[in-house]
């Protein structure tokens, strides 16, 4: 690497942390801290990252710099996987149904991916470290839950109802953004097709770009999602609604409720009393006394 590549990528590198404490105030200010709180956590989490490992690089502290670099790695995982399941839970906050099922869906799916980590970890068949290998497959698996999310956002916002302005739909576009381009830099560092270098630097700029994209939606007026009226959201509603509290089989309230119906069907087809022919009316039949009535069963 020539001086110059050394500064290009130290500018980049120092100008990460200094945009993430602005995007940070931005949402304090704004107290969309308050709605993001695990974002927040987030850009605040990566600062203190960069302010433990950058003066071990600069003193050349390779093994303590490695050592917190891939312990912030982890944390960045996992809050990055929260991330995720925080922007779910924005989306379809109209949607309490769908959003049960999706936090369902995201513990399952972070339980799988750590599974994925440890099995590799143990099984580990190349010369790195197994840990570092671990974290490595479980970064790698968050990027494409990031993706994904960005994809289905783009795919069905106008069924959900979700505005391209409002902040959770830009704080993913930022992720899914870095994501796509990081697993794709990966592939063809894989296939010898592009070197660290390159990568790195690509990286940082795509970081970059993700961070400008998240100060700018932090300062937009867009915050919560609306309801969607759409007839494929409220099927989706109402067929989980349903899943979860099916109408027992031996309930008598469809059996009344069926009993209501005829009765008024009935009376409807029959009309008022006076209205009835004289051969429908009921016989008025002449009253007889008691004493004749006690008569009649001594006979």
């Amino acid at each position: 690497m020539t001086w110059h590549s050394h500064f290009v990528v130290l500018y980049l590198w120092c100008a990460q942390p200094l945009l993430q404490l602005v995007v940070a105030g931005v949402l304090w200010r704004r107290r969309l801290h308050k709605q993001f709180p695990v974002f927040f956590v987030f850009l605040l989490a990566q600062v203190a990252n960069f302010a433990v490992t950058f003066p071990f690089w600069l003193s050349g502290n390779l093994k303590l710099y490695f050592a917190f670099f891939w312990l912030g790695e982890a944390v960045n995982a996992l809050l990055g996987f929260k991330v995720i399941h925080e922007i779910f839970l924005d989306v379809f906050r109209p949607y309490h149904t769908l959003k049960d099922l999706g936090t369902l869906l995201f513990r399952w799916a972070g339980v799988v991916m750590l599974m994925v980590s440890v099995v590799v970890a143990f099984s580990n068949s190349y010369d790195r470290n197994p840990l570092v290998h671990a974290l490595t497959t479980l970064q790698r698996s968050v990027r494409i839950v990031q993706l994904g999310l960005i994809l289905f956002l783009l795919l069905f916002s106008r069924f959900l109802g979700i505005s391209r302005k409002q902040v959770s739909f830009g704080i993913s576009l930022g992720f899914g953004l870095f994501a796509g381009v990081e697993l794709l830099l990966v592939a063809l560092n894989s296939g010898g097709f592009v070197g660290q270098a390159t990568l790195n630097r690509t990286n940082m700029l795509t970081y970059l770009l993700a961070i400008l994209i998240w100060l700018g939606y932090s300062l937009s007026r867009k915050r919560a999602p609306e309801a969607s009226n759409t007839l494929l959201t409220q099927r989706w509603e109402q067929s989980l609604a349903d899943i979860q509290h099916p109408v027992p089989s031996d309930s008598l309230i469809p059996m009344f409720e069926d009993m209501v119906e005829r009765a008024f069907s009935r009376s409807s087809h029959l009309g008022p009393v006076e209205d009835q022919p004289a051969n429908n009316r009921p016989v008025n039949l002449p009253r007889t006394s008691s004493a004749a009535a006690g008569a009649k069963t001594r006979r």
